[in-house]
């Protein structure tokens, strides 16, 4: 199974990148599963027209209030099928004030894996959109427990947005020491000077030693198509916009 992680500056435009990759890699012929690992649970939402799923976190507490564990739930409750067929999966967070955020995405995604989700539908790429600006010791938890193989980094132009990627990396080359885990490449999500990212964003790509992968720009059909709840690669007319993500994550 390909297993690959969304991380980036909360804000940059993750979930609609992830979405997008997940309806171009399904509309390709792949069997997608799509977990959102933000405790606001909102990365599937234009996947799932416009609604939002339960979390994995909220099953699993109402587990622990009957007296239960993790394995007795049912992946029915946690693993949800949009309408064009791709699976879609939130982590969800912990109750507000009380725990580690991140510290709860691995507790989601562990639960997955132990009820052998990606195996029981057959998945065979994996899209973990990840919330943070730096890979704290929480939310490296994907990369560090081998959820996660192929690490792209989104980000603008922005001053912001290129320092946290610039975190995130050094933070991804540390964890790559210990296994397979590595960083795949650079994708532009442009909201700022299309001109100056054109400039800079595959510059700092190619000072972090890893591929500019592919420019995203600012377009008022990718606006529209979030307020309607669906990716912007079922567009109507669709080409450009499939030319744009299909290429993306071709195995290089």
């Amino acid at each position: 199974m390909r297993q690959i992680a969304i991380y980036g500056k909360g804000g940059i435009g993750k979930s609609t990148i992830a979405s997008n990759l997940s309806a171009a890699l399904h509309a390709m012929g792949h069997t997608v599963m799509q977990v959102g690992c933000d405790p606001k649970r909102d990365s599937t939402r234009i996947l799932a027209e416009g609604k939002f799923i339960p979390a994995v976190l909220e099953e699993h507490r109402k587990q622990l209030r009957l007296g239960k564990d993790e394995y007795a739930i049912n992946l029915d409750n946690v693993v949800f099928r949009s309408p064009s067929g791709i699976y879609l999966v939130e982590a969800g967070g912990p109750e507000p004030g009380i725990g580690c955020a991140g510290r709860g995405v691995l507790t989601a995604l562990q639960i997955l894996k132990d009820l052998k989700a990606f195996s029981t539908y057959n998945i065979n790429v994996a899209i973990y959109d990840v919330l943070g600006d730096v890979v704290c010791g929480g939310f490296s938890m994907p990369i560090r427990e081998g959820f996660a193989e192929e690490i792209y980094l989104i980000c603008s132009g922005g001053f912001t947005s290129i320092y946290a990627a610039n975190n995130i990396a050094r933070a991804v080359q540390r964890l790559a020491k210990r296994g397979d885990t590595g960083l795949a490449g650079i994708i532009c999500n442009s909201n700022a000077n299309e001109t100056v990212e054109h400039a800079v964003i595959p510059d700092f790509a190619k000072k972090l030693g890893t591929p500019f992968v592919q420019f995203v720009p600012q377009s008022p059909v990718i606006q529209a198509c979030e307020l309607e709840g669906r990716p912007v690669v079922w567009s109507t007319p669709p080409i450009h916009w499939k030319r744009k993500y299909f290429g993306t994550l071709q195995k290089r």
